[in-house]
């Protein structure tokens, strides 16, 4: 289903920069306070266009955010490393941040509508994808990283590719019909209503956990463990895997098992992976962390655009939006704040800061299983 190749194509253009940010870091000559700092500006483009991302989906065809808006994803990383200068580095990861926004809203969006017109569960073997995606970035990353391939080569050959495949393979693509046709009135901002605000919530400790594995698990094992760029590398692509794995078959064990049980067996395993890691003797016992905080924060994000998208008080679009704005917030704005903390006292405390955030989605799950619908089917 070309839905699943839209979401490979944008985790594999966004993931470039993430396994190489130990080089982007040695290039700038900067701390992790100041690399923390640079990455804030994804989630601020991010923030600030998630307002009106809502409309822009409506108004632009989705083959033309895939087409343009991936690639362009990218293009901003690698015209930031090719001036590599802090200002200008910053500006760029701005625009950066602003183009993940409506490919973000963009895509889960037509993955609910297609799942809608199916009538069976694919959100989460979307989210797969955009796992596998990420995968095969961390992975070309680490080779990259090893080789000591240039920044400026590595990200022109992944936008590159990601704009000739997506043009051949969505250039006649037909868009999936909207899940709630009958509503008409748009509220000017994507703020979140007060059941979607508990969701998003919810969802706040995986893509923390998530976010925090991407953007500091490379420099984590080279800083705590002395690792090699080929295997920092690997523990950020054992956890896209084992991410990958479980939303694959997520579709099915909900079905099965039911949300529930999957939700606490998803904080369950996000509490395990952050306690491996924090503790973590060697860097066999951090990769196995890392691997479970994969597979623990799979499922938590992909569900909650299922719920938000399938309420009827305002168009999915908008549901969808307001959500991302929070919740996808968290998995860039929460990382970098980690690295102020990383540099004042050790990766290992940034990490743990994790561990109030899935006592709250605990919290969270408890509201929600008497007021959502979602988890009585």
């Amino acid at each position: 289903m070309m839905v699943f190749v839209g979401f490979f194509l944008y985790a594999f253009s966004l993931g470039a920069m993430f396994p190489r940010l130990d080089d982007i870091q040695t290039s700038l000559a900067i701390d992790k306070a100041e690399l923390g700092f640079l990455l804030l500006c994804i989630p601020l483009g991010l923030q600030v266009t998630l307002v009106f991302a809502d409309r822009l989906v409506r108004a632009i065809p989705l083959k033309s955010i895939i087409c343009i808006g991936i690639p362009s994803i990218c293009f901003m990383q690698f015209a930031a490393v090719l001036i590599n200068q802090i200002p200008f580095f910053a500006f760029f990861l701005i625009v950066c941040g602003a183009f993940v926004a409506v490919v973000e809203v963009a895509i889960n969006l037509e993955a609910d509508r297609v799942e809608h017109a199916l009538g069976s569960r694919i959100m989460n073997r979307s989210h797969a994808f955009w796992s596998i995606g990420f995968f095969f970035a961390a992975v070309v990353g680490a080779l990259f990283s090893q080789f000591k391939v240039m920044l400026e080569i590595h990200f022109l050959l992944i936008c590159v590719i990601s704009f000739v495949t997506s043009k051949i393979i969505f250039e006649d693509y037909v868009v999936a019909s909207p899940r709630h046709s009958n509503l008409k009135k748009i509220a000017k901002f994507s703020m979140p209503t007060g059941p979607i605000f508990v969701v998003v919530l919810f969802t706040m400790s995986a893509m923390l956990v998530e976010g925090a594995g991407i953007d500091w698990s490379v420099i984590f094992m080279r800083e705590i463990h002395a690792a090699s760029p080929i295997i920092s590398g690997f523990s950020l692509a054992m956890a896209a895997f084992s991410q990958a794995f479980v939303r694959y078959f997520g579709d099915n064990l909900i079905n099965k098992f039911g949300p529930l049980l999957i939700s606490i067996f998803s904080l369950f395993f996000m509490f395990l992976g952050i306690f491996l890691v924090v503790l973590s003797s060697s860097s066999t016992l951090a990769v196995l962390g890392f691997l479970c905080m994969g597979a623990g924060s799979a499922v938590i994000f992909p569900m909650s655009i299922s719920i938000a998208a399938s309420r009827d008080d305002r168009p999915a679009e908008t549901n969808v939006a307001s959500l991302t704005q929070f919740a996808f917030g968290m998995f860039l704005l929460g990382p970098p704040i980690l690295g102020f903390i990383g540099e004042a006292y050790s990766l290992r405390w940034s990490f743990s800061l994790c561990i109030p955030l899935l006592i709250l989605s605990c919290l969270m799950l408890l509201i929600m299983i008497k007021k959502e619908p979602y988890f009585s089917r």
